[in-house]
C-alpha cells in the first residue's frame, strides 16, 4: 500500500497534459541519448542502460520543453530546479549498483524522472521533496505511468525520511555543503549513498559506503553541478 504525505490534489499540470503533443519519436530519440550520451561514456551495467531507454523523459517535462527532453543537458523545470542532465542521472543510478532488491531514499523529487528511474531497478522507493507543487506534479506523472512502488513525502530532505529508515541505497539530486549526517545515520550497514559534495558552483560526485560494522568509506567519482540542497543540513535558502 503506498504511503502518502502530500495532498492528493492535481494542479493545472492536468490541463497542460491535455494539450495535443507534436508528432515525433521519443523512442527514438532515447535510444540515441543511451547510445550517444551514456553508454559512449562508460555507462556500463546493463539494467541501468534498459531503463533509460524505457522511461519516457519527455513525460516529466512541460509540453513547450519535451523537445529538449533527450539533449546533453539539464532542462529547467520551474521553481528553480532542473530535471538533471541523462548522463548525469545514469552515472548516479549506476554508482548505486542496484541488484532489484533495494529499499532507496531519493532526496529530491523534483520532476520524477530520477525517481522513475530508480523504481524500474529496486523494490521500493521513499522521496521527498521540499516543493510542494513539484511532489504534486511528480507524483501525478508517475501514477499516470503506473509505477507503484513509491512513496511520497513533502519536507526537509536534508534530513532525510527517518520514518522508514535504514535504506539500503541513498541519492540525493541536490549539492550539498557537506555530508548530511542524518543522511549517512540512514544509511543501512552494506548501503551506498551518493550524493554531490561542494560549493554552490559545482560540487564532486561522492560515494559513501557503510561497512557491516558501521564504518563509513568515501570515494570521489565525477564533477557535477547541481542545484542547492536547502534545508537544515544543507544550505540554508538565503546562501
Amino acid at each position: 500500500m503506498r504511503h502518502c504525505e502530500v495532498s492528493c490534489a492535481i494542479i493545472s499540470w492536468d490541463s497542460m497534459r491535455s494539450m495535443p503533443e507534436p508528432e515525433r519519436d521519443f523512442q527514438r530519440e532515447r535510444t540515441r541519448m543511451v547510445a550517444t550520451q551514456i553508454a559512449a561514456r562508460g555507462v556500463k551495467d546493463p539494467r541501468v542502460l534498459a531503463a533509460m531507454k524505457r522511461v519516457p523523459r519527455e513525460r516529466f517535462l512541460l509540453l513547450e520543453d519535451r523537445g529538449l527532453a533527450h539533449e546533453d543537458h539539464a532542462v529547467a523545470i520551474g521553481r528553480g530546479q532542473t530535471l538533471s542532465q541523462p548522463y548525469m542521472v545514469a552515472k548516479m543510478t549506476e554508482e548505486l549498483c542496484l541488484t532489484g532488491s533495494e529499499r532507496v531514499l531519493e532526496i529530491g523529487t523534483g520532476s520524477g524522472y530520477q525517481t522513475a528511474i530508480l523504481a524500474e531497478l529496486a523494490a521500493e522507493i521513499f522521496t521527498v521533496e521540499r516543493i510542494e507543487e513539484l511532489s504534486l506534479r511528480a507524483r501525478h506523472t508517475l501514477e499516470e505511468l503506473g509505477y507503484r512502488n513509491i512513496r511520497f513525502r513533502v519536507g526537509d530532505g536534508s534530513q532525510g525520511w527517518g520514518e522508514f529508515a535504514p535504506y539500503e541505497r541513498i541519492l540525493v539530486t541536490a549539492g550539498a555543503p557537506e555530508l548530511p549526517p542524518s543522511l549517512v545515520a540512514q544509511l543501512a550497514p552494506g548501503g551506498i549513498l551518493a550524493i554531490p559534495v561542494g560549493d554552490e558552483r559545482s560540487q564532486i560526485l561522492t560515494i559513501v559506503s557503510k561497512t557491516a560494522d558501521g564504518r563509513i568509506v568515501q570515494s570521489r567519482s565525477t564533477l557535477c553541478t547541481f542545484v542547492k540542497l536547502i534545508g537544515q543540513e544543507g544550505w540554508t535558502a538565503e546562501k
